[in-house]
């Protein structure tokens, strides 16, 4: 049986994610994003209003980050989320966090998150259906320590997912699959019938 419920929001799980720029003094600014996702293999894209800072920053800089937020900085992910870069101008100082300014686009890297996407700005897409930031991914980092070889490790990365249901934040980590072969078990079981 099935219960409908008050949620439109309803997709789970929404990632964490940081986006960088820096405002017209060159101060940082960060906020946090769960509505974002890859367009295309290497084109990002932020459900944003243009009422935030940090959008008014990208369209400013023609560049931000996104990084990938973590278990161990849940409360400056939260803050990034809860304080307005247009009322508080220290926000990111506040966050006792670091950064070091990318060498290939006009914005910050958060040291300390594990993965971060440094991107071109591409576009705004304001129309009634139109998904805000459009952006170029033209480097990915990640820091050693959530590697394995050359590899990121997802259970090392202990990213967070929102949950729009309760707006609780929660870890990723187990592996339970693997993508593209799992489901050939199956495949294969139908296709011999």
């Amino acid at each position: 049986m099935r219960k409908n419920i008050k949620t439109t929001e309803a997709i789970f799980p929404m990632p964490v994610l940081m986006i960088a720029t820096y405002n017209e003094d060159g101060t940082i600014d960060v906020m946090n994003a769960a509505w974002g996702t890859m367009l295309e293999r290497d084109h990002i894209i932020l459900n944003l209003t243009e009422t935030h800072k940090t959008v008014q920053n990208i369209k400013k800089r023609k560049a931000f980050t996104v990084s990938i937020a973590d278990a161990n900085h849940v409360k400056e992910s939260d803050y990034f989320g809860i304080v307005s870069g247009n009322n508080t101008k220290d926000k990111f100082e506040n966050s006792s966090l670091t950064a070091t300014k990318s060498e290939i686009v006009d914005a910050p890297i958060i040291d300390e998150f594990p993965i971060c996407m440094e991107c071109e700005f591409i576009e705004y897409q304001d129309d009634k259906y139109g998904c805000g930031v459009v952006g170029k991914v033209v480097n990915v980092s990640a820091l050693e320590s959530v590697m394995n070889g050359d590899n990121v490790d997802i259970s090392l990365v202990n990213a967070i997912a929102f949950d729009p249901y309760t707006h609780g934040y929660y870890k990723v980590t187990e592996r339970v699959g693997n993508a593209f072969k799992d489901g050939l078990e199956l495949k294969n079981k139908i296709t011999r019938k």
